[in-house]
């Protein structure tokens, strides 16, 4: 508990150090390509800017960290709590989420130097030990940073999107897509069937995980099938195609009201002609191997109506994860989009996959077998509202409101996208979008009913 004269060891200090320089570099990094007025805009209420997102997350360590247990520590400037507080009430009071693309002051450059403090603030923390709870709370920090690198890559590509230009983020060969041939990602639809049972849902390692997965509990799952990848642009196509915007029979109510108020006709990101996408990259060709990104639950749910089939529950897709290995299409692959499946997937789960290699379907449940792309590329809806499993209990303190009081009107995505980096992924990780929401890497995994 904190307070008690347990420390880490030499040797635990200076993994946590090195973890702690490697995560705040990559965000430094990820910004890097940016000019000033790219950092300083916010292009919607939902969106924040990139300068945000450097000095919140850095708020954090020293909000959380520095001002409670580093003796003499001076904050580096009394009103910059105010500002890039995000939601914590209990902490004090913040500036209003919609205006942060207003401050044009503090500068990049002096949010950079906030930066810099902090960082020596913590290195000077961390030399001097840490208890087993204060270890904790870093590594809390270090987690949030890195839901804040994907967010930012999020914000900066609605905010690109916006302009006129189309410009790219990054324009770079990707050198480990060379010779990679997406057509062999076409392969046809197939299921992968899991049985009745009880099953354990929820963390249960000794590793970190956020209080949202836990307890770990026990569910009972009707049989049920995955498909055994993404939904498609080409099959994304055929649901536009077929008026899919056009018929309220395949929405929920919401849905059909969001449809006909936003005046959606395609996904986030693709041009009028349908043959073209906006990327972190520019703008590309609409590949119909591709997974179709950028969608919201309710466009999610409108396809699975139209295909037939169902979303899947957080639960299921649980299961089906538990059974293979984290591998796929994440941040550090550089991608910055969503590929094909199948064989010719670069970043396939590993060499001999039953899926990637073209074999069979794996047997039901077998171990070690699962349908591709559980993790990476895209964030998957499920049809499970997001709501605290049985038992829950938040954090104590102000840190109790990082999860448990967003437990309402939203809707869990599971397995991470190209976007997230790959060390925060876990089988177990809820991510949750209010339901109207597409500019967060949302993809559409389809499941059915084994019975029908």
């Amino acid at each position: 508990m904190a307070g008690q004269a347990t420390t880490r060891t030499s040797d635990a200090l200076g993994s946590l150090s090195e973890r702690f320089a490697q995560v705040r570099a990559l965000t430094s990094a990820l910004v890097a390509p940016l000019n000033a007025e790219d950092c300083a805009v916010q292009s919607m209420p939902d969106a924040s800017p990139a300068k945000w997102h450097l000095a919140h997350t850095t708020w954090f360590f020293e909000q959380f960290l520095l001002r409670p247990h580093l003796p003499g520590y001076r904050v580096f400037h009394e009103r910059f709590a105010y500002l890039f507080n995000s939601y914590y009430e209990s902490v004090g009071p913040r500036h209003q989420r919609p205006q942060r693309g207003l401050l044009t002051r503090p500068s990049l450059d002096q949010v950079r130097a906030y930066r810099d403090s902090v960082d020596e603030g913590m290195a000077t923390l961390l030399t001097r030990g840490v208890t087993p709870d204060l270890e904790e709370t870093i590594e809390l920090g270090l987690q949030h940073e890195q839901q804040h690198q994907e967010l930012l890559l999020m914000d900066i590509k609605h905010l690109l999107s916006c302009n006129p230009l189309q410009p790219a983020y990054v324009e770079h060969e990707h050198s480990h897509l060379a010779g990679w041939d997406a057509t062999q990602g076409m392969t046809p639809q197939q299921y992968v069937a899991w049985p009745e049972g009880i099953y354990e849902i929820g963390c249960a390692s000794a590793g970190f995980c956020f209080d949202n997965e836990l307890p770990r509990h026990r569910e009972y799952l009707q049989p049920f099938s995955l498909a055994a990848r993404l939904v498609t642009n080409g099959e994304y196509l055929e649901f536009i195609r077929d008026r899919g915007y056009e018929r309220p029979e395949l929405w929920l109510s919401d849905g059909w009201a969001t449809v006909q108020q936003q005046e959606w006709k395609k996904p986030l990101y693709w041009s009028d002609s349908l043959d073209s996408e906006f990327t972190l990259t520019g703008t590309r060709p609409l590949h119909p191997a591709t997974p179709v990104a950028h969608v919201s639950f309710y466009e999610a749910e409108a396809f699975a109506r139209w295909a037939n089939a169902r979303l899947p529950t957080e639960s299921e897709w649980e299961v089906a994860a538990a059974r293979t290995r984290i591998a796929g299409n994440f941040l550090e692959d550089d991608s910055l989009h969503p590929l094909a499946a199948g064989a010719g997937h670069p970043l396939a789960a590993g060499a001999g996959h039953p899926l990637a290699a073209g074999a069979g379907l794996p047997r039901p449940g077998a171990t070690g077998n699962a349908p591709m792309q559980l993790f990476g590329d895209l964030w998957e809806w499920t049809r499970s509202p997001y709501s605290p499993y049985p038992g829950y209990r938040p954090l104590p303190g102000a840190l109790g409101e990082y999860n448990g009081k967003f437990m309402a009107n939203q809707f869990v995505l599971r397995g991470g996208c190209c976007v997230t980096p790959a060390s925060h992924i876990r089988a177990t990780y809820r991510n949750f979008f209010y339901p109207h929401m597409r500019w967060q890497f949302g993809g559409i995994r389809l499941a059915r009913d084994a019975r029908t």
